[in-house]
C-alpha cells in the first residue's frame, strides 16, 4: 500500500476512529428510514380508519393518551373536570 493511499481500515483520521463514526452514521440512516416506513404505515392506518368512518383527531387523542402514566392521566383528568366546572362548559 502507498503511502499516499487514503487509509480504508480502522485507523484514526484527525484523532477519530473513522469506522466506528461510519458505523453510527449508518445505524442512524438505516433506523432514520425504518422511522420513515413506520411513519407511513401509521399515516395508511389512519387513512384506513378514515375510510372505515372513523374520526382520526379523535383516535390520534387515544393513541396519546394511552401512552400516558396512569396517575398522570388521572391527573390531567381531574385538572380538565376542575377548569370546565370553573367556566361552566
Amino acid at each position: 500500500m502507498s503511502e499516499t493511499t487514503p487509509q480504508t481500515d480502522s485507523s484514526d483520521v484527525g484523532g477519530i476512529a473513522a469506522d466506528q463514526l461510519r458505523s453510527f452514521i449508518e445505524r442512524i440512516e438505516n433506523l432514520e428510514e425504518e422511522k420513515s416506513n413506520l411513519q407511513n404505515d401509521i399515516k395508511d392506518v389512519y387513512a384506513e380508519a378514515k375510510a372505515a368512518g372513523f374520526d382520526t383527531k379523535i383516535m390520534r387523542q387515544i393513541v396519546r393518551l394511552r401512552k400516558m402514566d396512569r396517575d398522570d392521566l388521572a391527573e390531567q383528568d381531574e385538572l380538565l373536570e376542575v377548569y370546565r366546572r370553573a367556566i361552566n362548559v
